[in-house]
């Protein structure tokens, strides 16, 4: 089952990577492949999650769950799958409810902050997936400059908290912003 794992894990990787390419395309340019990204964007979103929501079902499969649970390798590994699943649903709601106007005014930046975000935590995600299967990659020393060490229980550094906080005043802004220019 590990194979299947590491194979199906590729499916959400990419779409997730397309979709964010596709954001920055439709974000900041203009012409026929802008328009195209922002037609294209919700049918990728949707695949993505159907991608990711097999992917993890077959990452439960791999070890038994009090296995999984009891390594803080593991436990972090599935806590950040499901942060990008999560945020990947986030934008996929968004773009859903907003329609064509996802990319007008503050909502395109809410976009751009999102798919960035999740792919920086999907990111996070393969490194700590590599890690378990003896893998490790250069990203991680990113990590434990940043204050995490991926072999430890997860834990929020400050400043992430801080940003966190940030991220979500801005988003709050965003969307007042957008309410009233909708008006």
């Amino acid at each position: 089952m590990t194979g299947i794992h590491h194979m199906l894990v590729h499916f959400p990787l990419g779409f997730w990577a397309l979709a964010t390419l596709m954001i920055l395309v439709g974000s900041f340019f203009k012409g026929r492949l802008a328009d195209i990204s922002r037609e294209a964007l919700l049918p990728i979103l949707v695949l993505s999650l159907l991608a990711a929501a097999i992917t993890v079902a077959s990452g439960f499969l791999v070890w038994p769950l009090e296995a999984a649970l009891a390594s803080p390798l593991t436990r972090n590994h599935i806590l950040t799958a499901l942060w990008s699943l999560g945020i990947f649903t986030m934008l996929t709601v968004l773009v859903w409810r907003a329609g064509s106007g996802a990319f007008e005014g503050a909502r395109r930046w809410v976009l751009v902050l999102l798919a960035l975000t999740g792919m920086s935590i999907f990111a996070t995600t393969g490194t700590i997936g590599g890690h378990l299967v003896g893998a490790t990659t250069q990203f991680s020393e990113l990590l434990k400059l940043l204050g995490w060490d991926v072999y430890n229980t997860f834990y929020t550094p400050t400043w992430v908290i801080g940003a966190l906080v940030l991220i979500g005043l801005i988003c709050a802004v965003a969307g007042r912003i957008s309410q009233r220019s909708a008006r």
